[in-house]
């Protein structure tokens, strides 16, 4: 019996098929193109009304500015940078520009803001009901926009503090896991500590409210003077400055 012949396809037809191929391979994020930074004159304003914006937020910031899906912004000899109403300086946002010259325009780039900063990990397993000790948390770094928002980030150690839940190893610590434990009680006699360069000074105090350890708290001094204070896990104050 003859076989049939086997005929070469097109190379039209073969580049086609590899093609569909590909992109049937090729996850949807995957394959969508990468945003360019945005240039122009535009870049510069934005950045200076962000990284004042942003002044104020903890840890080291960083803003990269894509260029919009239309293109670089057209030239303008006023530009202003605006956030719209209800944004939220955290992570990916959008941000408006508008040129208030003789043909006004308005458009909106997307910029992301990376905050990179400490936060506070598990370094055991720890039960539910089980108190926080010494060594139980470490702090690290990463970008605290993926992280969640209750995430710890104090640099006192929550010692004393009570787990809800389990709490595996290397996990962020967040507020809703833990319950403070109050070390210092309302009228309670305290060491105040003031430190300085090369010095440190203690003197006493009582606590006006009852505070677990990292928050802040009044104290009134002997001559009834009121000072803010960070509590310690021994239960002492370090007065702010």
């Amino acid at each position: 019996m003859k076989m049939p012949t086997c005929r070469p396809l097109p190379a039209a037809l073969l580049r086609a098929i590899a093609l569909l191929l590909a992109l049937a391979a090729c996850a949807p994020l995957a394959c969508r193109a990468a945003a360019q930074p945005l240039s122009g004159q535009a870049r510069p304003v934005i950045e200076r009304f962000l990284a004042g914006q942003t002044a104020a937020l903890p840890g080291q910031v960083r803003i990269s500015i894509d260029t919009p899906p239309s293109g670089a912004l057209p030239l303008c000899d006023a530009l202003e940078a605006f956030l719209p109403g209800g944004a939220r300086l955290w992570g990916r946002v959008s941000v408006g520009v508008r040129c208030t010259g003789g043909q006004p325009w308005t458009r909106y780039v997307q910029a992301y803001i990376g905050v990179t900063g400490a936060y506070r990990v598990a370094t055991r397993q720890i039960e539910p009901g089980q108190a926080l000790g010494p060594g139980d948390t470490a702090l690290r770094e990463a970008d605290l926009t993926t992280l969640p928002a209750s995430v710890l980030t104090d640099a006192v150690p929550p010692e004393g503090w009570v787990a809800l839940g389990r709490i595996n190893p290397g996990a962020p610590l967040r507020r809703e896991q833990l319950r403070a434990v109050a070390v210092v009680q309302q009228g309670q006699s305290i060491k105040l500590h003031a430190r300085g360069p090369g010095f440190v000074v203690s003197t006493e105090g009582k606590a006006m409210s009852e505070a677990p350890a990292g928050a802040l708290i009044q104290v009134r001094m002997q001559g009834g003077q009121l000072v803010s204070g960070i509590v310690q896990p021994d239960g002492s104050v370090e007065r702010m400055h």
